[in-house]
């Protein structure tokens, strides 16, 4: 049986728990040198992409917290390991990009291999910090920073250096422009034909604001219609708020997936300063009514989440029973139908 199946399969049984956030995690450990011995020229203070080879030690500390909290799917340090977001650090940075996530990859999987029970590993992709739907310039709307192609080929060499590395999934994450996410798609399958082995694609949308949409303008509705034809293995939303305010838009996601729904929420809404204060117990507890209301197959944490976090929502989800599929849904009912007799 192949990752994706096997995954599928545990799927139909439990809840699967997701883990958190390695910013959240790397921001507490208050890192003064993330470049290391690395010899380069800019800045790298926040790029903690690059701490996958320059502390390596921290990195397998973070992902193994999780792993003991009870998280099932292990994803990568990779947010900004691509080349678009890496160039910020200078190229010196960007031409590292295949080495973080290749070590990355690696360092995730070994902690899946050896945590007991089956755990799987996604490949994360973040967004860029570029869009390929609106322009950044409001004097000249037709106006892009990057193209399709120049993305799609970001996207391409992270995809097979993740690949490398071992992932099972390339979990495309955060997506706040639907084209950007299509630029991944295409990436991940032109990679999954090349390398000969399959890719399973999980996709994860980010929502601007409460009523519902990402920043190119999609509703939660919107966003499966333009990339179902991927068929991903998980559709879902991370990020954007706390669990209760994204409680109406998963559910309205749910209502229509015909795929497996992962949500990872922030810890709440952020205070003044930018951090999160909602404790795990909180942020388990508001898990706990998508679970009653059946929205979730897979649920995790985003920014703001720790172990903490992880461990109470793994307490919450043992013994709920997982969303239904609304093709299962429909066979049930019709199994629950008494045939219709018709009079001569």
């Amino acid at each position: 049986m192949n990752s994706a199946a096997e995954f599928r399969a545990e799927a139909a049984k439990r809840v699967l728990v997701k883990d958190g956030a390695y910013g959240t995690m790397i921001q507490a450990a208050r890192i003064d040198d993330y470049a290391g011995s690395l010899g380069l020229v800019a800045d790298q203070k926040g790029n903690n992409d690059l701490l996958n080879l320059t502390r390596s030690d921290l990195i397998v500390s973070i992902c193994r917290q999780f792993a003991d909290s009870g998280a099932d799917l292990l994803a990568t340090n990779t947010f900004n390991a691509n080349a678009i977001s890496q160039s910020d650090y200078g190229s010196d940075a960007a031409r590292l990009v295949g080495e973080m996530n290749r070590e990355a990859a690696r360092i995730t999987r070994s902690v899946a291999d050896s945590s007991p029970g089956k755990r799987w590993v996604a490949g994360a992709l973040g967004p860029t910090n570029k869009t390929l739907s609106l322009s950044p310039d409001v004097n000249d709307p037709g106006y892009r920073e990057v193209t399709f192609g120049e993305v799609k080929a970001v996207y391409r060499e992270q995809v097979e250096a993740l690949a490398e590395g071992g992932v099972d999934f390339i979990l495309i994450e955060t997506v706040f422009d639907t084209l950007n996410a299509k630029a991944a798609i295409m990436a991940t399958l032109e990679a999954e034909a090349a390398l000969g082995r399959p890719l399973p694609i999980m996709l994860s949308m980010t929502l601007t604001d409460l009523s519902g949409r990402n920043l190119s303008g999609h509703t939660v509705e919107a966003f499966w219609a333009s990339v179902r034809h991927a068929r991903p293995l998980t559709i879902g939303l991370n990020c954007s708020f706390g669990a209760e305010q994204l409680r109406p838009h998963l559910a309205a996601l749910s209502a229509q997936a015909e795929t497996l729904v992962m949500a990872y929420p922030n810890a709440g809404l952020p205070n003044d300063l930018g951090e999160y204060d909602e404790a795990a117990e909180e942020t388990a507890g508001q898990v706990d009514g998508w679970l009653d209301e059946g929205l979730v197959n897979v649920v995790g944490g985003c920014c703001g989440t720790t172990p903490a976090h992880i461990a109470a929502i793994a307490r919450i989800v043992e013994g709920k029973p997982p969303r239904v599929l609304p093709a299962e849904r429909h066979q049930t009912l019709l199994a629950g139908l008494e045939p219709m007799v018709i009079a001569a």
